[in-house]
């Protein structure tokens, strides 16, 4: 994977989907802490389901970390809808009680990516791609998150062809890439997203639709050249 090819991906994923505005949030006075709540609520679950946990979390009070601690064994039943309640609750008091003991924003936002990585990950239940996801839409750090959308799409593109080893894609796409501000790997992310729901999907996937298939390995094995149509 080079440069080149990367940069049009993107191209494409763009002209075919548009800007994605994402971290999508609803708090207007705790919006870079709801992205930490749903980047642990989001693991293996619909993001329709984390909607549903988020808005009964914010009924039941203001969404900061002292709020969530305080909730003690409630908070599983605020996150029911949002898969194993039990496992999450416990995964976002862990994070939140790192929160505030490491001072909040104020002082987080000081920390290098490195470190601050580092310190997200050692916290239970926070595995490389949920730390990226809060680096990049929590903190604004370039960071590329390789979920397994991205596995798919890069895999069916014959652009990767490694075990899927999470930070082998991650340095791998972060090298191709080059210097890049947080917003474009924010923007790639979405997008990829994006692409895998709604055209790339796992079992079905759409590729007599999708803008990518002139380019797509998987596409031409699976189906004839398709005739007039610009890519």
């Amino acid at each position: 994977m080079d440069a080149r090819q990367l940069d049009g991906l993107y191209a494409r994923l763009w002209r075919a989907y548009g800007p994605q505005n994402w971290w999508p949030t609803t708090d207007v006075d705790n919006p870079r802490f709801e992205i930490l709540i749903g980047a642990v609520l989001t693991q293996h679950t619909a993001w329709t389901q984390v909607e549903k946990a988020i808005a009964t979390l914010r009924a039941a009070g203001p969404m900061t970390p002292d709020a969530l601690l305080a909730y003690g064994q409630q908070l599983p039943e605020l996150i029911r809808e949002a898969g194993p309640h039990n496992i999450k609750a416990k995964r976002l008091q862990t994070l939140c009680r790192w929160f505030v003991d490491n001072g909040g924003f104020e002082v987080l936002d000081a920390r290098a990516t490195g470190d601050l990585r580092a310190a997200l990950k050692s916290c239970r239940g926070i595995g490389p791609e949920t730390a990226d996801a809060i680096l990049v839409y929590a903190f604004d750090r370039p960071q590329f998150i390789a979920d397994a959308y991205a596995f798919r799409i890069f895999e069916r593109l014959g652009l990767w062809s490694a075990p899927r080893h999470y930070e082998s894609l991650r340095e791998c796409v972060e090298q191709a890439a080059g210097p890049r501000d947080s917003q474009h790997f924010n923007e790639l992310h979405a997008l990829l997203v994006a692409h895998a729901k709604r055209c790339c999907r796992k079992r079905v996937p759409a590729c007599l639709e999708c803008c990518l298939y002139d380019r797509c390995a998987f596409a031409a094995s699976q189906h004839a050249p398709r005739p007039g149509r610009a890519t």
